[in-house]
């Protein structure tokens, strides 16, 4: 959805103080009866959304909604040794804050259950709509980074099971299979094979294989 990269508020305006909207499209005679009654187009759930992380970037300054993402980094210790070598730099693009390496201003996920976890929220939920490999690797790469994250997104859209049910096939559609017809008797109709180039051996260099289609007979 177009809408989830943008935040917005939903506010009514009343008829009287919405002046400027188009009269052509009203019809006459409209009960106002229940013009103020606040009416649920969508399901909760969908608003209920828990989100995986909300960083505001000032500076070397950083801080991050307290979730479940961050608090599971936090709980986990593991990290692949190029993010340490980045970190012993101790450069400007790597750093680490409250227990959370940020790398060029990205939260570093450490472990393979967070990451196939914000993979599955950042493309299976409702929402999100199945944004597609490319789509959804830019979504991840505002927030996120580790290393094969690109693999990661391309295997996972890979393997998502409605994507394959509902793929448009862009090729030409197969022609019809027309098999032969099964021959009544043997010798009645033989197929011939015919192996070469190969090393000379008595001034022959190919092989001549003739089957029996009825009998497979060589």
């Amino acid at each position: 959805m177009k809408l989830q990269d943008y935040d917005f508020t939903l506010q009514y305006i009343s008829e009287k103080m919405n002046t400027k909207a188009d009269i052509l499209p009203r019809k006459d005679q409209v009960s106002m009866k229940e013009d103020n009654k606040d009416i649920q187009l969508l399901k909760e759930g969908l608003w209920s959304r828990r989100m995986t992380a909300e960083i505001t970037m000032i500076g070397r300054k950083t801080t991050a909604e307290e979730c479940d993402v961050i608090k599971e980094i936090r709980r986990n210790n593991t990290r692949e040794k190029e993010v340490v070598q980045a970190l012993e730099k101790q450069d400007r693009l790597t750093w680490e804050e409250d227990r959370v390496v940020y790398i060029e201003e990205r939260i570093y996920i450490p472990n393979n259950k967070i990451r196939k976890e914000i993979l599955k929220e950042n493309y299976d939920l409702v929402d999100v709509g199945h944004p597609g490999q490319h789509r959804m690797l830019e979504l991840l790469k505002r927030t996120y980074w580790w290393p094969g994250l690109k693999e990661d997104v391309k295997k996972y859209v890979q393997r998502c099971f409605k994507c394959q049910q509902n793929k448009v096939q862009h090729q030409r559609k197969t022609g019809e299979l027309h098999p032969l017809e099964i021959p009544q008797g043997p010798w009645q109709e033989i197929s011939i094979d015919i192996i070469e180039p190969l090393p000379k051996s008595n001034g022959m260099d190919a092989i001549v294989v003739i089957v029996d289609r009825f009998t497979k007979m060589i």
